[in-house]
């Protein structure tokens, strides 16, 4: 489930954002088990994007077109985002 999620994850990003820069990291391993786990499914991923359309937006604005973008995947295949929003300088 998990490589499959990460690349949709990252399918879903590329096609919205054509970012300069993509990661995604499953962090899910590290939360097995943790209370709610069972009920909630899904994965914990974390993030990290560069793209020029987060530039000058603010970090909840930039948040917040990200889960835009993703919310295929909640609540089944994620249960929990972290985003990191790389700087995005003009070449």
């Amino acid at each position: 489930m998990s490589i499959n999620t990460s690349q949709h994850i990252h399918a879903l990003l590329t096609e919205a954002f054509a970012p300069a820069a993509l990661s995604i990291e499953d962090d899910s391993a590290g939360h097995a088990g943790h209370a709610g786990a069972r009920e909630h499914g899904g994965g914990h991923f974390t993030v990290h994007i560069c793209a020029a359309i987060f530039a000058g937006k603010s970090r909840i604005q930039s948040h917040r077109l990200i889960h835009q973008a993703l919310a295929p995947l909640f609540p089944h295949a994620i249960h929990a985002l972290c985003i990191e929003v790389l700087p995005y300088t003009q070449q």
